[in-house]
């Protein structure tokens, strides 16, 4: 994220317009608004997709008052959604028509489950203005560490050249070391740990078939992540006080914490369309999600009871 905001910096100015896609990585505001910089909305379709014509809007409106971004997560972050290339091509489109520069946060990137396949933004056609964040951090399970790496489309080059050098100072010595370790060396444990998520995402489908049948969901496309709608379940409402704060427990990520000691990520927080969700991390083993998705069923009968 600090790429991202040194980015920012680097293409627009302070007021400047950022446009997000929500449901989206609450940081994705906070940072933005840290920088002194204003969100434009561009809210996901129903199914939990890039809408070309909400991004259109909103990109329009952004560039109204001079250089602005958009903040693109791929795979998004809390659906799970790996966007297409048809995706990633008819975004590129918008963006170049609107003058619309694109960040794309690809941390997930190496995280793509059996069934989809990863598009980079810089590989789609006129995407070349672009940049792109990666880092081994969420797939290797290396966060503690922090470290990163900006790549420049062809046409950004001149842009990432005036990155101040100090920048650079930012990470540890040893998360790069540890970085670049797993880059080079850590395939194999890649191979097992994705063949053990998708075992996992099956699991939880089954669990909430078991324990929560009320709650609708999509099995997402990539990343850990587990995007959960429990609006039928009757467990109290949202309020936008935390939105931006993942860590903030309203609506049923409250009832979910409270009667059932699970500890989730309030769907609120991911700005509109989160209202009434929860964000569930399944990269653990199977005793504990069993029980976990267990406890929450429980939930719903402590609510009755109530």
């Amino acid at each position: 994220m600090l790429g991202v905001v040194e980015v920012l910096r680097l293409i627009t100015r302070p007021g400047s317009a950022v446009v997000v896609t929500p449901p989206v990585y609450p940081p994705f505001y906070s940072f933005v608004e840290h920088l002194d910089r204003r969100i434009v909305e561009a809210p996901l379709t129903p199914q939990g997709r890039l809408d070309p014509a909400a991004v259109e809007d909103a990109c329009r409106r952004a560039a109204a008052d001079g250089p602005a971004a958009l903040v693109l997560a791929n795979p998004h972050n809390p659906t799970g959604a790996v966007h297409s290339a048809d995706e990633l091509a008819a975004l590129s489109d918008i963006a170049g028509r609107t003058g619309v520069r694109v960040v794309a946060d690809e941390i997930h990137a190496p995280l793509v489950l059996p069934g989809a396949r990863f598009t980079p933004y810089l590989s789609v056609p006129g995407a070349g203005d672009a940049f792109s964040l990666i880092s081994a951090s969420k797939a290797w399970n290396l966060a503690g560490l922090k470290a990163a790496v900006v790549v420049a489309g062809p046409g950004a080059a001149a842009d990432l050249a005036r990155l101040p050098e100090e920048v650079s100072h930012g990470p540890s010595h040893l998360g790069v070391i540890a970085h670049t370790a797993a880059l080079r060396h850590g395939g194999e444990w890649l191979d097992a740990l994705l063949a053990g998520l998708d075992a996992s995402r099956a699991l939880l489908g089954r669990l909430l078939d078991t324990h929560l049948p009320g709650v609708r969901w999509r099995p997402p496309e990539g990343t850990y992540l587990a995007w959960l709608d429990c609006r039928a379940l009757g467990l109290g409402g949202d309020d936008d006080a935390g939105r931006g704060n993942v860590h903030t427990n309203v609506g049923p990520a409250a009832a979910f914490l409270e009667r059932g000691r699970v500890l989730l990520s309030s769907g609120s927080a991911f700005g509109p369309g989160g209202e009434g969700h929860v964000r569930l991390n399944f990269a653990t083993s199977a005793a504990i999600l069993t029980e976990a998705v267990r406890r929450m069923g429980t939930t719903l009968g402590a609510t009755a009871a109530g």
